[in-house]
């Protein structure tokens, strides 16, 4: 957030407003030489900025003195949105008594839930929610607060929007859904959570690959595991490879044994011993492949 200024009293105004000093704050717009939306020449406002470091007591001088609570800045921001993007639930309340409106959103898409979704901040989604906030809210790529949410792994919050409705296989514009994305970034509490919730497991990007296959290639052997229990079947994807090939391609022998002992192709043999600690990854997982590979064709 800038903090340039244009004029010097301005500048006050917006440095009490950021330190939280109601005093001064109070004597410069008692003083009628400033206005309570004075603005840099970004758009941002004294409220946008006591909102954002939240100063309860300087927001709420600043609505009395009649600042623009809905007023948006050059990127769309409001002082609404800044208050859920620091996790600032008093703030929050507080606009909301006096009329802030959760539909406003940035050049993005984004709205004060989905980017107090974004950084996991249970306490505003509350907020937000009981306030009017849609759950299918969703950024200009088609991102959602749900998709948000699983790639930084905010259960909690995930909780919360699945309970208000959200749609637990809503995609963005490439075909990325938030199981997807929670199992490349090997979040395995939010995979379970969501597979619960009646995630897809086998639902594919364009690209032709699944969550279960990302993981794979990722290594992440949690996420792996959770996606085997609600199916322990792993086919042919469209792009031609299986999850095996993800798993080899990835590197993590410990994947690749999982995979192996979870098969029902009677060419992946059952692999459950233990190898020799001082293997290297690829020495490991050529070990656990070279039956199957013996078993092949001749």
């Amino acid at each position: 957030m800038s903090f340039k200024k244009e004029t010097p009293l301005a500048n006050a105004v917006f440095w009490a407003s950021r330190k939280g000093n109601l005093a001064l704050l109070q004597l410069l717009l008692n003083s009628g030489r400033v206005d309570a939306d004075c603005k840099d020449r970004y758009g941002t406002t004294a409220l946008m900025v006591a909102s954002y470091s939240g100063h309860y007591d300087c927001v709420k001088e600043l609505i009395m003195q009649g600042a623009d609570i809905n007023y948006q800045r050059e990127t769309g921001s409001t002082a609404l949105f800044l208050a859920a993007q620091q996790g600032h639930h008093d703030v929050c309340k507080l606009l909301f008594e006096f009329g802030a409106s959760t539909d406003c959103q940035t050049k993005d898409g984004g709205t004060a839930l989905t980017v107090a979704s974004q950084y996991g901040h249970s306490t505003v989604v509350d907020v937000l929610l009981k306030n009017g906030a849609s759950v299918h809210d969703q950024l200009s790529d088609g991102a959602t607060s749900l998709f948000l949410a699983a790639q930084e792994g905010h259960v909690t919050v995930i909780r919360q929007l699945l309970s208000s409705g959200a749609k637990v296989n809503h995609s963005r514009e490439d075909g990325t859904a938030p199981l997807w994305m929670a199992a490349q970034m090997g979040h395995s509490e939010v995979v379970k959570v969501l597979l619960l919730r009646g995630a897809d497991r086998d639902a594919d990007r364009q690209d032709g690959t699944t969550a279960l296959f990302k993981a794979a290639l990722k290594g992440h052997h949690s996420v792996v595991e959770e996606l085997l229990k609600f199916s322990p079947s792993f086919g042919l994807l469209k792009n031609g490879y299986t999850v095996l090939h993800g798993a080899v391609m990835g590197g993590d022998s410990r994947t690749v044994q999982l995979l192996l002992g979870a098969s029902a192709d009677p060419t992946l043999p059952n692999m459950n011993n233990e190898l020799p600690s001082d293997l290297t990854k690829n020495e490991r997982i050529l070990r656990l492949l070279r039956p199957s590979i013996c078993n092949g064709p001749s």
